[in-house]
């Protein structure tokens, strides 16, 4: 079993990284945090792990195969550098930094020190997007013209959390955070954006807690992403538009589901419109620790191409949200250069 250091052990380390490591069949046995309440719930999670205090303490060990940085936002870089200058293989939290430009520094550094780099990107393992991916795939929509991805809560009280606290420029905000997922799920379908025009407000939080971006990629699709944490009734989670039929899908994990027709039911995922006919869409499932057997294999081979997500998709992405930030700023659309 690779060995594995957990940096955070907050919503993300605790609930979401660890258990998927498990899963996957890493053993967690060591956790940096200096938050007396995450020091207590990792020793009655996980009795036999060491805790230590921050990442300098967690890269002193000479037994880690891998680190995980599930830590906020405005450390990642900094950190992944760290772990780039300890030699020690790392997975960063999305996003990989708080611009483009720092990316694109952490992702050269580490492939001059000959480090494995990869950017958790979780959300492309989930039945409903590997069942959109299948049924493009497929041809069940024809030729795709628009995608609509939303990531849209009902949150009318801003809760303390430092993604709620912290201004943008300290990596907080729903650009960073939801955007990110949507960007790179919009990339994935679509291609490369070469044009992007945005709406960018804070309504409760001290960073955009209201988001639109629009993406003109490559390819000629146009992608519609949106997030909001005022959303009384959130839209759908996807639509995607063909030349031969529609992608819908509403039902997303807790929030509310305004249009309960749309509901799925057992063994499906989404819908397929034809006008007023539609059909259910079988799911293709998805299971969110793929993400890291593909890591653990990567470790094994030593390889880059077997990581998961190629650091530089995380870079691009970075350059589509410092874009939408010059959007939203100048009222103007952005051109991105080409790959």
């Amino acid at each position: 079993m690779r060995r594995v250091g957990l940096a955070g052990y907050g919503s993300a380390g605790r609930g979401i990284h660890a258990p998927l490591l498990e899963r996957a069949g890493l053993e967690v046995v060591a956790v940096a945090t200096s938050s007396p309440e995450r020091v207590t719930q990792v020793r009655d999670d996980r009795p036999d792990t060491e805790v230590v205090p921050d990442l300098d303490a967690l890269l002193e060990r000479d037994d880690l195969d891998l680190v995980v940085l599930a830590t906020p936002t405005r450390g990642h870089g900094e950190q992944a550098l760290a772990c780039i200058d300890a030699g020690v293989p790392v997975v960063v939290d999305k996003p990989l930094a708080l611009t483009g430009p720092e990316a694109r520094h952490v992702v050269e550094s580490a492939r001059r020190a000959g480090v494995l780099l990869t950017v958790f990107q979780n959300r492309r393992y989930d039945p409903s997007f590997r069942t959109l991916q299948r049924a493009i795939a497929d041809g069940a929509l024809g030729d795709v013209t628009r995608i609509e991805l939303r990531w849209e809560r009902w949150r009318p009280q801003r809760q303390d959390r430092w993604r709620e606290t912290a201004s943008s420029e300290q990596g907080g905000g729903l650009l960073l955070d939801l955007h990110t997922h949507l960007i790179d799920q919009a990339v994935l379908l679509a291609g490369p954006v070469t044009r992007v025009y945005a709406t960018l407000a804070s309504r409760l939080s001290v960073a955009e807690d209201d988001a639109v971006v629009v993406c003109t990629h490559e390819s000629g699709v146009v992608s519609y992403l949106s997030a909001t944490s005022l959303a009384g009734a959130p839209g759908p989670r996807i639509r995607v538009l063909g030349r031969e039929g529609a992608f819908v899908l509403n039902q997303f994990e807790s929030e509310p589901n305004v249009f309960a027709d749309l509901a799925d039911s057992d063994g499906h995922c989404g819908w397929l419109f034809l006008g007023e006919e539609r059909h259910p869409v079988p799911s293709a499932g998805g299971d969110q620790a793929d993400f890291y057997r593909a890591v653990d294999h990567a470790l094994v081979t030593g390889d880059p191409a077997d990581l998961p997500v190629d650091p530089m998709d995380a870079v691009r992405t970075l350059e589509v949200i410092d874009a939408a930030r010059l959007s939203a700023r100048t009222g103007d659309a952005v051109r991105l250069a080409p790959r």
